[in-house]
């Protein structure tokens, strides 16, 4: 792919805060530049397959060193590509998409579908608003984002995710609670950040982005999202709200 970049100074880019609103520009830039080098992490994903294929055809024992350096490179070019993809994801908010009546027991079968649900975790709802208005590709990433949030970070074989939706007043409501290991209140503003985690990316995968995602749709629609705090010492609870 051919593109012309707009202008961009290095000042602007390295003083960018992730949690503060991204521009038409920048966004643009983002997609643009995850996409092409999407394509290389691509080959690079393969190639650590192919070194093995031929070392193992050679006689090579994948040991050792050896396996362990192997095994370095598919984690690290996994973590790239699922960065990437979330970068992608995060650009194409409110694009290319039409406003419907959103039926929101089918999005969330089909969001259940497409994730990977542990054997031991129940998703129970309680959705008293199970219609409203929102882009069509919009809500199945918000609800990707939250209820994969919430099976990720969960520190237990067993767990349990509600998901509910009511309307107050001039707004739609929407949650999705867990009880998972619950976040200190000092960091309730910081997970809201781009590329965020409160873990090492070697003891949770993920590439930080999904709450900034949750949070972009939420005040693309006039809302925002915030994490409540119930004063319990284990479990969190996402709200997202927007107007009707």
């Amino acid at each position: 792919m051919t593109f012309t970049a707009r202008p961009t100074s290095n000042a602007a880019v390295a003083d960018h805060d992730p949690a503060a609103p991204v521009s038409g520009d920048f966004e643009e830039f983002i997609y643009l530049i995850s996409h092409d080098v999407r394509n290389s992490v691509r080959a690079l994903i393969e190639l650590p397959q192919w070194i093995s294929e031929d070392l193992a055809e050679a006689g090579v024992p994948l040991d050792g060193s050896v396996g362990e350096s192997i095994e370095l490179m598919n984690r690290h070019t996994g973590r790239l590509d699922r960065m990437l993809v979330d970068l992608l994801t995060f650009s194409r908010v409110g694009r290319m998409q039409a406003i419907v009546e959103v039926d929101l027991q089918q999005a969330l079968d089909e969001v259940l579908d497409e994730i990977a649900v542990p054997a031991g975790f129940t998703v129970e709802r309680d959705l008293s608003c199970d219609r409203f208005r929102l882009g069509e590709r919009d809500v199945l990433t918000l609800l990707t984002a939250l209820l994969s949030n919430a099976i990720k970070h969960n520190d237990r074989t067993v767990g349990k995710i509600a998901v509910s939706c009511r309307t107050e007043g001039a707004e739609v409501v929407l949650s999705v609670e867990d009880n998972g290991p619950g976040i200190p209140p000092k960091f309730h503003d910081r997970i809201f950040g781009a590329m965020t985690t409160l873990r090492p990316r070697d003891e949770v995968e993920g590439s930080g982005m999904g709450l900034a995602i949750t949070r972009k749709i939420a005040q693309l629609y006039g809302g925002d999202v915030a994490i409540l705090d119930t004063g319990s010492a284990r479990g969190s609870t996402f709200e997202v709200r927007w107007p009707v």
